[in-house]
């Protein structure tokens, strides 16, 4: 148990994106309130991104239920503390409920189309200054991370998968834009290195990629690692490619140059955030792809129209754009 004397319910998104969005303001109340303790509320898969939150009290996942059981359950085990500051990113009824000093409650703002990073700063009022995302690591997942990318060479990272078919650019145009960075003579990272990212059911991207590089130029851990440590393994990288994704914001997060390729997500809402952040996409528009799929939900790849040729272009005039030392490790832990 923390032992700061403020202590801050933060209830935060289902998804791995939207969770590291709003991140970087468990990071500014951690840094302005010195006696803050931390209960965080997260959906089961992002919730191991707040194991290392400083003066953590618990992390609890948040798991709905069919009968919508799930906030009430969530109301029973937060309701019996005096909280000096709830913050409820799911803008639910939940939060009204609790005995609480200060409320801070999500409302889907009107008018123009607002990046989530701004959104989550008018939460605490910071819009003039808004908390890019963070993640806390430990010094053993951090060292954890040197071994797994121990070796020569700068590191490419690749994340092929996404959430929704739609959103999936085809791997096999992944693999020629690792070969024309890693293996072309006088290729941006020539002699380079591959990293593969992906979820628990995605543990087969690293075979299908490994012949991109040499043997002993790939670094697989797509599949075979948890959040956090992807998250300090992609600190090492020298560049980040990946679709619209919870990998991607993680990458964005770490400080690296980041390629977001976009489709049917609207890049206003959710480019990568940061300096050394860019996105990409084919021809047609966010509003062109939602006429022809309304609803975003069918089972079709939009994002054919986007070619090799112009995610190279955009990876490479990112690579120039930061310079040679971009990064190597970050330890913020």
């Amino acid at each position: 148990m923390a032992t700061g004397s403020f202590p801050i319910l933060f209830i935060t998104a289902t998804r791995i994106g939207d969770a590291v969005l709003s991140s970087g303001l468990i990071k500014r109340l951690h840094d302005e309130i010195p006696q803050a303790s931390f209960t965080i509320v997260a959906g089961p898969v992002a919730a191991p991104l707040f194991m290392e939150v400083p003066n953590l009290d618990e992390v609890i996942v948040f798991a709905k239920a069919k009968d919508g059981r799930h906030w009430f359950d969530l109301w029973r085990k937060v309701r019996k503390r005096r909280w000096g500051l709830v913050v409820d990113m799911r803008g639910s009824g939940v939060s009204r409920f609790l005995s609480a000093k200060r409320r801070a409650i999500y409302h889907r703002p009107a008018g123009p189309v607002t990046h989530k990073v701004l959104e989550a700063a008018r939460v605490l009022r910071i819009e003039d200054d808004p908390a890019p995302p963070h993640i806390f690591t430990s010094p053993s997942i951090e060292a954890y991370a040197d071994e797994l990318t121990a070796g020569t060479g700068p590191i490419l990272a690749l994340a092929p998968a996404a959430n929704w078919v739609g959103k999936t650019w085809p791997l096999e145009r992944f693999s020629q834009v690792a070969i024309r960075l890693l293996r072309n003579r006088g290729a941006a990272l020539e002699n380079g290195r591959l990293m593969v990212l992906g979820g628990r059911g995605e543990a087969n991207l690293g075979r299908d990629l490994k012949e991109v590089v040499q043997r002993g130029k790939l670094i697989d851990i797509a599949g075979k690692v948890d959040l956090l440590t992807a998250y300090a393994c992609l600190k090492r990288a020298r560049l980040f490619i990946g679709n619209d994704s919870g990998t991607m914001h993680l990458a964005a997060a770490a400080g690296i140059p980041t390629l977001g390729l976009f489709g049917p997500s609207d890049e206003r809402h959710y480019a990568p955030w940061g300096e050394t952040a860019r996105t990409v996409r084919g021809a047609r528009s966010f509003e062109q792809i939602q006429a022809v799929d309304p609803r975003l939900n069918q089972e079709y790849c939009h994002m054919m129209d986007l070619g090799v040729d112009a995610v190279l272009h955009a990876a490479q005039q990112l690579l120039a754009d930061t310079g040679e030392g971009v990064p190597m490790a970050q330890n913020d832990a």
